[in-house]
């Protein structure tokens, strides 16, 4: 009889991509909010409001949900997209700020991308062994 020893779902590498992922996802929060109310202001400040849709996936973040995860990959695309037109157009200091906007939402994907593989991965070698006593011998 033989053990073999999987890494549990909370490993050390999923753990550290769900913290990346948390900490970017803030970071974009706090960058935008600090670009358009103080450090570059374009206006009365109402392009604060753009960070509102990244304080919801924060909580399925916290919660570690893999449905969160999936979609915030996917939505990261809008603030990087943000981030390239502003980096291209606008002057010093909001090119700089908006280079730091690509910049998390690269890690932010990264991460997310990361979790998603490894949570997949080690949920399949978890079931490996269980398929193995429930097939019948050839």
């Amino acid at each position: 009889m033989q053990a073999t020893l999987l890494p549990p779902s909370s490993s050390h590498t999923v753990q550290l991509s769900r913290h990346v992922a948390v900490a970017s996802t803030l970071g974009l929060i706090l960058l935008g909010l600090l670009w358009e109310l103080w450090l570059a202001p374009t206006g009365s400040g109402t392009l604060a409001i753009k960070v509102l849709p990244l304080c919801i996936p924060l909580a399925g973040l916290l919660k570690n949900r893999m449905y969160t995860y999936r979609w915030v990959s996917l939505m990261v695309w809008l603030y990087f997209t943000e981030g390239v037109v502003r980096a291209w157009s606008d002057k010093a200091p909001g090119n700089w700020l908006a280079l730091l906007e690509v910049l998390l939402c690269i890690v932010l994907f990264v991460a997310c991308t990361a979790h998603i593989r490894l949570r997949l991965k080690h949920a399949k070698l978890a079931a490996a062994p269980d398929e193995q006593t429930t097939r019948p011998a050839p």
